[in-house]
């Protein structure tokens, strides 16, 4: 799929561009093309098959604090420097169908995977500029989905999943709540869809970048998203 990706490079003059699901290993993922679209700085995480998440900049990279946050050892965060910026890259797992930990262990990893998160940038600097992104399967607020009582009951949107939204990048002992750069830049109501089954249908929102208060600003060539 570079090929679709170097459009969207060339479209949005991407700098960083962060990726998840890649579902390879790392030697298998495709370098050189990201090389050829300008993005020559890659870091990888993957695993054969499953999950995988990787990192490509213009810029050159350097190496960020490893997270332990998934238990089961998957290919779910990369972490990496940015000209002084930390970019931490996350799959963060879906959680299974049933919302309740004491009947399905894959929402008691979703929910175990966030907790790990939070206790480690807890522990962190407040000062250190730090930028959390990629697919955290959850859609915390009630325009993030199509239906907001009906998806209370999915996994991505339930209660105690939309509670768990802020922990990750409340960094160190600073009181202030976090900030998505996306909301900022996109504040109206929006809707995502999705082609499952041969059938478009609308999905929530599940994809987020949030930063620390101080760094609260358009991001450069933001644009809405296509339907």
């Amino acid at each position: 799929r570079h090929e679709q990706v170097a459009r969207f490079v060339a479209d949005q003059g991407v700098d960083v561009l962060c990726m998840q699901e890649t579902k390879c290993r790392e030697g298998e993922f495709p370098t050189a093309a990201f090389a050829a679209m300008g993005l020559p700085h890659i870091a990888i995480k993957g695993q054969k098959g499953w999950h995988g998440v990787a990192t490509a900049s213009r810029l050159p990279i350097g190496p960020a604090p490893a997270l332990d946050a998934c238990r089961e050892g998957h290919a779910r965060c990369v972490g990496v420097t940015v000209a002084g910026v930390e970019i931490h890259n996350f799959y963060i797992p879906a959680g299974g169908d049933i919302p309740d930990r004491t009947v399905n262990p894959k929402f008691d990893h979703k929910l175990d995977f966030y907790a790990r998160l939070a206790e480690s940038f807890a522990a962190r600097d407040p000062q250190t500029p730090i930028l959390v992104t990629g697919d955290l399967n959850v859609a915390p607020g009630e325009h993030d989905v199509w239906n907001h009582r009906y998806m209370s009951k999915v996994v991505s949107h339930t209660p105690t999943v939309a509670q768990c939204r802020s922990q990750p990048v409340r960094v160190g002992e600073d009181p202030a709540a976090p900030y998505n750069q996306l909301r900022r830049g996109l504040p109206s109501p929006r809707k995502w869809c999705a082609c499952r089954g041969g059938k478009w249908t609308l999905r929530a929102q599940r994809r987020h970048v949030r930063a620390p208060p101080r760094r609260r600003g358009r991001p450069r060539n933001q644009r809405h998203p296509r339907r």
